[in-house]
């Protein structure tokens, strides 16, 4: 089976999501002045570090179940909400680094649509099931 363009594209563009937050998190290493192997500095590099890690962590949900659900259910609806889930986590890092009150927002869309995929890829994988 061909890999379909537009679910590679959104998996392309959360792996570039990612990584600008590795970049963000290095470039508030060397503004606050916080040493590897350190975790703990300013409040603005502890956000940084945070929107890195809740990334990743979200990353190891969404992109089995993004992908599940692309397979077993319905690609355009799992692509949509692939997109939805980047925007989520851009709001979520926007917010996030400006204050810790702000991430909500973008973690409930993140999350919500993470979950969406998650029952679409098991009610897909249940059916083919039979």
């Amino acid at each position: 089976m061909p890999i379909p363009p537009l679910p590679a594209l959104v998996t392309l563009v959360a792996m570039v999501g990612f990584l600008a937050t590795v970049m963000l998190v290095g470039a508030a290493r060397v503004k606050h002045g916080v040493k590897p192997p350190s975790v703990v500095g300013p409040e603005p590099f502890e956000r940084a570090l945070r929107v890195q890690q809740n990334t990743l962590e979200q990353l190891m949900v969404f992109l089995p179940c993004f992908w599940l659900a692309v397979a077993f259910s319905s690609e355009p609806v799992a692509t949509a909400l692939g997109f939805v889930w980047v925007g989520g986590r851009v709001a979520f890092a926007v917010g996030y680094l400006q204050a810790a009150e702000k991430r909500a927002a973008g973690f409930a869309i993140s999350f919500t649509s993470s979950i969406v995929l998650l029952v679409m890829a098991l009610v897909g994988v249940l059916a083919r099931l039979g």
